[in-house]
């Protein structure tokens, strides 16, 4: 039996996005999150991990929660999730 890891299927995937069937395409998302939340680090090359370091400096964040924040922004603009949309009655504390 060959086993295939995560970072393959995907890229198979995008390759043939349009052949792949929607419980499929939500699966692997899913694997990723997984994989992510057990994983203790992604090491990036040298200027990502500087441009991680600059956006967590910015944010306010952890560099985990920044790699999850850019990586739920990639999949929703991309579709791959639910887009999150402010409640139109909600509080919005003087900000738009």
């Amino acid at each position: 039996m060959i086993t295939t890891d995560t970072a393959t299927l995907l890229e198979d995937a995008a390759n043939r996005i349009a052949d792949v069937s929607r419980p499929d395409l939500q699966i692997m998302p899913r694997r990723v999150a997984l994989l992510l939340r057990t994983s203790g680090s992604i090491a990036f090359d040298d200027d990502i991990e500087e441009a991680l370091r600059d956006l967590s400096g910015e944010f306010g964040k952890t560099r985990n929660d920044m790699v999850r924040f850019i990586v739920r922004e990639w999949m929703e603009k991309n579709t791959y999730l639910p887009v999150h949309e402010p409640e139109e009655d909600g509080e919005v504390d003087g900000r738009a």
